[in-house]
């Protein structure tokens, strides 16, 4: 099954440490104080769930979270997390998938769009944009090819993961998908971003606009 990281569970962090250091990790936990308290989170593709204790060390209790995995090995790894006194619901279902009407306060989509063609990057973001409170916060972090300095290196990086995924039989994507112009047509709010990894990993905060209405 494409975008499903079934096959490389176990060693997914370890690997992404090995590569990136703590660059990814980084990009997501300084993310998390955006988190209202008892705020409700969705989080799409959280891997092994390592950043359900991030969360909890900043929040001990009382936000709501709802954990959508498509990879079943992913899931078991994340449910055997500390949480703490927050409460986390585990649907293992690809995003497409998810069918619910409960509106999230955040949501975070860490390194989720980089698995997607051009024509399932807009499908999953309009379904996660009609999740999304008026005036709720989308944080976002993935790679990004538009930052100056060292293209070359981060474009040959790029190719050869997609290179290995694509061996492996995990993801669909070919080339990476510039999300930001889908936010900016929706007219969110950027509240913060930040680069890391010599500016390849970009963390962003957006803000969705009030009025937004369903596309």
């Amino acid at each position: 099954m494409l975008n499903n990281y079934d096959k490389i569970a176990n060693i997914y962090d370890k690997l992404s440490r090995l590569i990136y250091g703590k660059a990814q990790v980084n990009a997501q936990i300084n993310q998390l104080k955006f988190i209202p308290k008892g705020g409700s989170v969705l989080i799409v593709g959280g891997g092994t769930g390592w950043i359900l204790e991030e969360i909890s060390k900043i929040h001990p209790s009382g936000i709501k979270i709802t954990y959508v995995e498509i990879s079943a090995k992913m899931i078991a790894l994340s449910k055997v997390r500390a949480i703490s006194g927050n409460s986390v619901k585990f649907v293992n279902f690809a995003i497409e998938q998810f069918d619910s009407e409960e509106l999230f306060d955040v949501i975070s989509t860490p390194f989720l769009f980089d698995n997607f063609n051009a024509s399932r990057s807009e499908e999953v973001f309009y379904l996660l944009h009609n999740r999304l409170k008026p005036n709720g916060l989308w944080l976002l972090v993935d790679f990004t090819l538009k930052e100056k300095g060292g293209k070359w290196w981060k474009w040959m990086l790029l190719k050869s993961m997609y290179l290995f995924f694509r061996l492996l039989k995990i993801v669909e994507a070919k080339r990476l998908i510039d999300m930001e112009p889908y936010f900016l047509t929706e007219k969110y709010t950027m509240l913060e971003q930040r680069l890391y990894y010599s500016r390849f990993i970009k963390s962003t905060v957006f803000k969705k606009h009030d009025e937004c209405k369903k596309a």
